[in-house]
C-alpha cells in the first residue's frame, strides 16, 4: 500500500474541510514526521489522528540530515516541511504538499507528490465521500482567506460535486 506523507498545509485544509476522518478511508497510509506531529498536531487532535491510523516517523540520520541540507538551501520552507520532504525522498513515498516552494523542489526532485485537491478527487472517484459532503468541504477551503488553491481548478470541482448532488 502507498504512502503518503503530509505537511501541515494539507492537514490544515482536510480540517477546515471537515474530512480528517475520511482521508483514512482511501486506500493509502498517512504519515507525518515526528516534529510535525509534535509542532502542529500533538494533543487531542494528534491522539485522533493516530488512532485512526496516522503513522509519526522519525527521521532517519541520514533523512535529517537531508533535511538540514534542504532547510539550508531554502529558507522559505518550515523545518517541519523539510523533515516531510526527507522522509518522501528517502522512502520514496508520496510527498502531499499544497506549499508552493515544496511542490517546486518536489518537482526538481522528482518526488511523486500531490495536494489537496488531488485527495479531493481520490475520495470521489472512489465513493469514499459523498458529493455533498466534498462539496461543502471544499467551498470552506476556498472561503478561507488564505486559500490558496487555483481558482480554475477548485471551481472546475465544485461544479463536478454540485452535479453529482443534483444526481442523487
Amino acid at each position: 500500500m502507498a504512502v503518503l506523507v503530509s505537511d501541515t498545509s494539507v492537514l490544515i485544509d482536510l480540517e477546515r474541510a471537515q474530512l480528517l476522518e475520511a482521508m483514512f478511508r482511501l486506500p493509502f497510509e498517512f504519515a507525518v514526521p515526528d516534529l510535525l506531529y509534535e509542532r502542529e498536531l500533538a494533543g487531542a487532535l494528534g491522539n485522533q489522528l493516530v488512532a485512526l491510523g496516522l503513522h509519526v516517523e522519525v527521521l532517519t540520520p541520514a533523512e535529517l540530515s537531508q533535511a538540514t541540507t534542504v532547510r539550508r538551501q531554502n529558507v522559505r520552507l518550515s523545518v517541519p516541511d523539510t523533515f516531510a520532504f526527507a522522509i518522501a525522498q528517502s522512502r520514496r513515498w508520496i510527498l502531499l504538499t499544497g506549499d508552493g516552494t515544496l511542490r517546486e523542489l518536489a518537482i526538481v526532485e522528482q518526488i511523486d507528490m500531490h495536494g489537496v485537491l488531488w485527495l479531493l478527487d481520490q475520495f470521489a472517484d472512489g465513493n469514499h465521500v459523498p458529493f455533498n459532503q466534498l462539496h461543502s468541504g471544499l467551498s470552506a477551503i476556498f472561503a478561507h482567506p488564505r486559500c490558496r488553491l487555483p481558482a480554475h481548478e477548485v471551481r472546475r470541482r465544485l461544479n463536478r460535486f454540485a452535479e453529482g448532488v443534483d444526481e442523487g
